[in-house]
């Protein structure tokens, strides 16, 4: 049987955890829609893939696909994620710590054709009833400036398959004001123990950041091994 995903959209941050080995997670956004100043632009898909290629380390890809009014390729990259220390998420005592690594891949968008890197550090807690994962990094972004960011995210469990969540979350790149939003949202779990479906409303607390964003989306995990042949 496929192992349970864990749904990590709608969020901008992470936790603290990694697919299984061999077992693939897809989180794709199929519509997501920002407001600005009377403007909108609509992402869809926005798609996460996550590889489990060894205890504890997971391969992460994705990218965006904007119409504003053009279609862009937004926000590509490729990451190592690695678990440093088992905890809350690996169901032993004490915070789960990890990191996330790799390079930003060129975009569609004016002056973002260049490579750039990024470094996250992510450690998940529990605060009973709520779970809590905080993020810090930072890296040099695609067009070659460097940037900051942090996030925190809560989860409150209100019955098995449904959590409310919630994040707040920035990013502050030099000479450029800071984007920071703050998110609510739900997470079910339907049936199937290895699909979960997300709803979230975003809200700018800054001014470089959009000023309401509309998100609804879905996460499934899976085992290669089950398309191999018996």
């Amino acid at each position: 049987m496929p192992a349970a995903a864990w749904a990590y959209r709608p969020f901008v941050s992470t936790d603290a955890a990694v697919a299984e080995p061999r077992e693939v997670e897809v989180e794709l956004g199929y519509f997501n829609l920002d407001r600005n100043r009377r403007e909108n632009t609509i992402s869809t898909p926005h798609t996460v893939l996550n590889y489990g290629i060894a205890k504890n380390v997971e391969l992460v890809g994705e990218f965006n696909l904007q119409e504003s009014p053009n279609v862009e390729l937004t926000d590509p990259g490729l990451f190592v994620k690695a678990v440093l220390r088992d905890g809350t998420l690996q169901d032993k005592p004490g915070p789960s710590v990890a990191v996330e690594v790799g390079p930003l891949l060129p975009s569609t968008l004016p002056r973002e054709h260049s490579v750039g890197f990024e470094a996250i550090g992510i450690v998940s807690g529990k605060l009973e009833p709520v779970t809590l994962h905080v993020n810090g990094g930072g890296g040099l972004d695609r067009t070659g400036e460097f940037f900051a960011v942090w996030g925190v995210i809560g989860e409150l469990p209100v019955h098995p398959k449904l959590r409310i969540v919630a994040e707040v979350n920035g990013q502050s790149t030099q000479g450029a004001p800071p984007n920071n939003s703050a998110l609510l949202g739900l997470i079910w779990q339907p049936t199937a123990k290895n699909l979960f479906l997300d709803a979230g409303v975003r809200h700018g607390i800054s001014r470089a950041a959009p000023e309401w964003q509309f998100t609804l989306g879905l996460t499934y995990g899976f085992p290669v091994s089950m398309f191999s042949r018996q």
